[in-house]
């Protein structure tokens, strides 16, 4: 259902489009400095800029109010936002080699946000400031913008922009326009535009100067229910489009990342606990395109599904695989419920996974997990409504719109005192009359009901052929994905956009599964920052879907993470005993996976919660965690870990691996890849090299081992030709050269 309709709720709905329909259409404007020409008109030269997380900022506004106050000090512009999107530079020099040709071919026509630019350079002006609340994770480590970081819940984000002052907000739309009526589209980034429309009304009503801002491109995939809003829902529109000749910025895509042996097994541990008829919430990145990949081949070839299962030992090692997962194909299917709709979720959609259909009508959807209905149509859907008490026996006009607005009946019956009708044909609406139940089983059901959707996600951002997927699926799919408020989707709370109940009957068996850079013998996890306070990325939606899993009692939540990492150059567990900062408390501990198996922690006390997460860290790690758990008293002093989970090696991640990778299984790159064979070849190369000379020990190694290495090897040509080192002529690129020859001939 769109916005455009008012939807039924059990609390008033805020005046989101009842306000707005009084409004005339927003005034386009295909002159973006006349457009900020009557901003700063409109609400004066102290402006906080709200605009949406990762693609859908609206670049050029944007750029231009940022160089509008970078050229006049008089105003003072404060960014606020979250998810600031940037091109890929290499720090050394290998990297820039590598880099800046995939990403002039990769990111073509994409632009750079101008703020950005002048933050890298320290350039930014002291009558600006850039406020986020989520970072691209790593971006900004050591950076002065750690200071200027807003630790938030994403779903508190719109009252804390609000209380940050913020009076113009502005986002990427896309626009259409059919039977002369003129629609946009929230595309990417439903999340706080929804939120955020009523509120700033009340402050214009209020008299407090504000705007809403939309940038069209029409390279953004349009998005129907929720995400479609009327034309007069922003207060201007730059759509630049309007101008004769002029060419939208390509949107910036993300590459499709590799997804490692160790990311496979743990997405292959996390797919054994999604259950049929269940809700599924992801995250980004290679652990969640991992997990995806292993719900595929669970349904698409479930026997060596079985296969890998029997290796691993699974349903022996960790039953909670069988207490509340699942291994067989998908016949109820899945409902994507995910703050971030990555592109995973259509995979799932055109494999037949992501099938379950949810409804926004409480009593349909009760019948529905009851499995008193089923999302077709017949004349039992009809009685069984009419048992609940639904509709009445003798039917009213309101229950024959209701049946027709949620497809049980035709659109073309009509009602007329007590009488029922289509075209000249009309029967008494009396269920309890047995010929009017023919007549109406004949004339009036329709095949399914409506309004189904099988996905609400609050933002999206991916790789090119999402976009695409998107962009060219048809009118009926397309009503099946609903991007909506992120308050809808990450809180149970009562929203004008569904009750609490609604979204308790909808997330039924939800698995919120996300990731963690480590986790502590206690059970809590760390995903945000470090112990020394820097921000990594930001809490974004993690706690909401955390605490949502222990509130739905048939719902758990996972934490994915990679046993161990390299840090300043040295191997560290990333399971540890304690650590400095904590993002999800210990209370909430529940279910952890690395790629050594499942913890499960929920309801368990503190020397079950200790062994149960040694068993999965890393074997190298495990002598020196148990002997910290027992020193703390938190584990009986004669404990021994059982020698099945003593194992714990790359070299046992490896056979496995391998095992099944000769069935083309665990592919590094299941769903496209953005490089080519060379720059595969190239950056594994580049990743090691990378590694090994993380110390002052190992760069005089490598360095040293350069220096000997033959440079001569025609096999390489290609190579050194892609990184432009096939004639070096400075002794600082001859180094370079023969450091890439030296790993390259290792490898």
């Amino acid at each position: 259902m769109s916005v455009l309709e008012l939807v039924d709720t059990t609390t008033p709905p805020l005046a989101t489009m009842t306000v707005t329909c009084e409004k005339p259409a927003a005034p386009a404007f295909a002159d973006v400095e006349q457009l900020v020409d009557r901003i700063l008109a409109t609400v004066g030269y102290e402006i906080t800029l709200g605009v949406p997380l990762a693609i859908g900022k609206p670049v050029a506004f944007v750029n231009a109010l940022y160089q509008r106050a970078k050229a006049d000090a008089r105003i003072t512009l404060r960014i606020e936002t979250g998810i600031s999107l940037e091109k890929p530079v290499g720090k050394s020099a290998l990297e820039k080699r590598f880099l800046d040709p995939f990403v002039a071919r990769e990111f073509a026509g994409v632009p750079d946000l101008d703020y950005i630019t002048d933050l890298r350079r320290n350039q930014v002006p002291a009558n600006i400031t850039v406020s986020e609340f989520f970072f691209k994770a790593g971006s900004f480590l050591n950076s002065p913008q750690q200071q200027n970081y807003t630790s938030t819940n994403y779903t508190h984000a719109v009252r804390d922009l609000l209380d940050k002052g913020v009076n113009v907000v502005a986002q990427l739309v896309a626009k259409r326009t059919v039977d002369g009526v003129t629609t946009y589209s929230l595309c990417s980034n439903s999340d706080l535009a929804l939120d955020f429309a009523p509120l700033m009304e009340e402050m214009k009503e209020n008299g407090t100067p504000v705007a809403m801002v939309a940038e069209v491109n029409s390279n953004m995939p349009f998005m129907h229910n929720h995400a479609e809003v009327a034309d007069n829902v922003f207060d201007w529109v730059l759509d630049q489009n309007l101008t004769p000749g002029h060419q939208d910025y390509a949107l910036f895509a993300a590459p499709h990342a590799s997804i490692s042996p160790e990311d496979h097994l743990i997405g292959f541990y996390a797919s054994t606990l999604v259950k049929d008829g269940g809700t599924l919430q992801v995250g980004i990145g290679s652990l969640s395109s991992a997990l995806i990949s292993s719900t595929l081949l669970r349904h698409q070839q479930n026997d060596v599904y079985h296969q890998v299962m029997n290796e691993l030992n699974v349903a022996k090692k960790f039953p909670i695989s069988q207490k509340i997962g699942d291994s067989s194909t998908f016949k109820q299917g899945l409902y994507g419920c995910s703050e971030l709709m990555v592109d995973g979720f259509v995979h799932l959609y055109k494999a037949g996974i992501l099938k379950r259909e949810v409804f926004e009508d409480l009593t349909i959807q009760t019948l529905l997990n009851q499995q008193k209905i089923t999302p077709d149509v017949s004349v039992t859907t009809l009685t069984t409504l009419q048992d609940h008490g639904a509709i009445a026996s003798q039917l009213t006009r309101d229950d024959v719109d209701y049946l027709k607005r949620v497809g049980v009946f035709n659109a073309d019956v009509q009602f007329d005192r007590g009488q029922l009708s289509v075209g000249q044909l009309q029967v008494a609406a009396n269920l309890n009359n047995a010929d009017s139940i023919a007549w109406i089983e004949q004339h009036c059901l329709g095949n399914q009901l409506s309004g189904g959707v099988v996905m609400h996600g609050a933002f999206f951002v991916g790789p090119k052929d999402f976009y695409d997927a998107l962009n060219t699926m048809s009118e009926s799919d397309h009503q099946k994905f609903c991007m909506t408020s992120v308050n809808y989707v990450n809180d149970l709370y009562d929203h004008f956009l569904g009750s609490q109940q609604l979204k308790q009957a909808q997330r039924q068996h939800a698995r919120f599964i996300n990731s963690a850079m480590m986790v502590t013998l206690s059970g809590a996890a760390v995903s945000d920052a470090l112990e020394n306070g820097q921000v990594v990325s930001g809490v974004g939606g993690q706690y909401n879907f955390v605490a949502q899993s222990h509130q739905l009692h048939d719902s758990r939540s996972i934490m994915k993470l990679r046993s161990c990492a390299m840090r300043n150059g040295e191997l560290k567990s990333n399971i540890l005993f304690n650590y400095g900062h904590t993002t999800i408390p210990r209370q909430l501990r529940d279910i952890v996976i690395t790629e050594y198996g499942i913890a499960d922690l929920r309801s368990k006390p503190d020397h079950v919660v200790y062994t149960e997460l040694i068993k999965i860290a890393d074997s190298r790690f495990q002598p020196q965690l148990l002997a910290q758990a027992k020193a703390a008293g938190k584990v009986a002093k004669d404990y021994t870990l059982p020698p099945e989970f003593c194992n714990n090696t790359p070299e046992a991640i490896q056979r496995v691996y391998q095992k099944f990778a000769q069935q083309q299984v665990f592919s590094p790159f299941p769903f496209g890849c953005s490089f080519t064979a060379e720059e595969l070849q190239l950056g594994k190369a580049l990743k090691s090299l990378k590694a090994k000379t993380a110390t002052t020990g190992g760069k005089l190694k490598c360095m040293l081992k350069a220096l000997t290495t033959t440079v001569h090897d025609a096999g390489l040509r290609p190579l050194l030709k892609r990184m432009d080192l096939s004639d070096p002529k400075t002794i600082q690129d001859k180094l370079t050269q023969r450091l890439l020859i030296a790993e390259l001939k290792g490898r």
